[in-house]
């Protein structure tokens, strides 16, 4: 099975090679992400409603590296755009929740890619 999804941005290529063959490395990477990716996503965007723009900034940089994790560059790049814009006090608003909402409907079919690939490695396949 691929584990290089370009069309998805997700590659996972990295954590494939770090895991050094290893399934339970990789099971429970992804476990940690599958955790934390939602409460991230979701912080994000109750920091947006309410105006919180560092606490928005501040969810967006703790996610910024996992996204580099699990080989989405394109989510990546845009999610720092959105820590960017909150940390200079959202000077447009809806540039940046465009931006959040293009992240997240990119990770959210991913994270469903994610939990059957967790799957098929927790079974040996």
């Amino acid at each position: 099975m691929s584990h290089i999804f370009p069309e998805h941005d997700l590659d996972l290529s990295f954590l494939f090679e770090i895991a050094d063959g290893s399934d339970e490395f990789i099971v429970e990477s992804i476990d940690m992400f599958l955790q934390q990716t939602p409460e991230l996503l979701q912080t994000i965007t109750t920091a947006i409603d309410n105006k919180d723009w560092v606490l928005a900034a501040s969810a967006a940089h703790k996610l910024k590296p996992n996204l580099g994790f699990f080989g989405m560059p394109i989510s990546q790049a845009t999610i720092q755009e959105v820590e960017i814009m909150a940390k200079e006090g959202a000077s447009d608003e809806k540039l940046l929740v465009s931006k959040f909402n293009e992240v997240r409907s990119i990770i959210t079919p991913n994270l469903d890619r994610l939990v059957k690939i967790r799957a098929d490695r927790a079974a040996g396949l």
